[in-house]
């Protein structure tokens, strides 16, 4: 399952970088959850054909984030702003300045990786 949504997540970056015919076979094979036969028979090529393919594009998307990072920093911002809100939360709660400058500081650490 995990693998499935590494791969999600790669085409949802770099998906666009793939052609027509490699986003087809690659969207039909992780979100449509088509089996390397039935992709086969729709393509009208070898389910070997189509599991080379597979093979391929996630390679391809690896190496786009091997070299743009795009998820990894995604990731880290989607943390930073769950902190923050979880932050902002307990401070409507309990209003401290520590807590203001928590969310300062992981504010400025988001900025920076932007």
């Amino acid at each position: 399952m995990e693998e499935k949504i590494e791969q999600a997540f790669l085409y949802d970056f770099y998906g666009e970088l793939l052609n027509e015919h490699q986003r087809q076979v690659y969207e039909d094979f992780v979100f449509n959850d088509l089996s390397l036969g039935e992709i086969a028979e729709e393509r009208d090529i070898t389910r070997q054909g189509v599991s080379d393919m597979i093979k391929r594009c996630t390679k391809k998307l690896e190496g786009f984030e091997s070299k743009l990072h795009l998820i990894r920093k995604f990731m880290s911002i989607k943390l930073e702003v769950e902190e923050i809100h979880a932050l902002v939360k307990e401070l409507k709660s309990n209003p401290k300045t520590e807590i203001i400058d928590k969310i300062e500081t992981i504010s400025n650490q988001i900025i920076e990786e932007l």
